[in-house]
């Protein structure tokens, strides 16, 4: 699995975007374009999620410094934000509907856990009480935040209607993810999901930007 991150910078109406450069400068752009000559490629996600939230300032001459990460309620105020856009130059998995059953069985009820898809097609959970979900580039594909054994643990996992709606909703999710680069992408509504082997042809037939070098 070969991908890396750039960072891109939107205007307060998203009409504007920037890429950060591998020299610092930045450079217009389509958000999450694909990667050309020059722009920056982090594959280290500690230094991409440092990028993350980050507002950055314009002076006269149209060249942007990067300022402090963003406050509580900073995205209540107009300004240019960094975000990081994932690329992949290789082939992307469909992930395993067994591997989600499993991922779900072993969680104990009680604790608010958050099932996701990894960048790498894996499911994984996460206590929320002890790791943050915002600015978590390990996190493609969310569901929800769920504590209760009817949605985890050996008893949600045993509800076999319930988990065919649930692995569609993921299979969604990453094919979103796939094609828009966003991070974090929440799975859709059951009412909206489409067959499994829609999603399933979909994902097989995907393919991989091809950046230039």
């Amino acid at each position: 699995m070969k991908l890396c991150f750039s960072i891109d910078a939107l205007s307060p109406s998203g009409a504007k975007a920037w890429r950060l450069l591998e020299d610092n400068s930045w450079r217009e752009c389509i958000y999450a374009e694909p990667l050309q000559h020059g722009d920056a490629r982090i594959t280290d996600k500690f230094n991409a999620e440092e990028w993350l939230n980050r507002r950055l300032k314009k002076d006269p001459d149209s060249v942007l410094t990067p300022q402090k990460k963003a406050g509580k309620f900073d995205f209540l105020m107009r300004g240019i934000f960094s975000h990081a856009v994932l690329h992949r130059t290789s082939g992307a998995p469909i992930p395993d509907k067994k591997q989600l059953l499993a991922a779900l069985a072993q969680l104990q009820p009680g604790t608010p856990w958050l099932l996701y898809l990894d960048v790498a097609g894996h499911f994984r959970a996460l206590d929320t009480d002890k790791r943050s979900i915002m600015s978590n580039l390990d996190i493609a594909v969310r569901g929800e935040i769920a504590s209760s054994e009817d949605y985890i643990g050996s008893k949600a996992a045993a509800n076999e209607s319930m988990m065919d709606n649930l692995y569609r909703q993921f299979l969604a999710g990453w094919l979103d993810h796939l094609t828009s680069s966003n991070m974090n992408v929440f799975v859709p509504d059951i009412e909206k999901l489409k067959a499994e082997s829609d999603y399933i042809d979909a994902i097989s037939n995907w393919h991989p930007e091809q950046p230039a070098d």
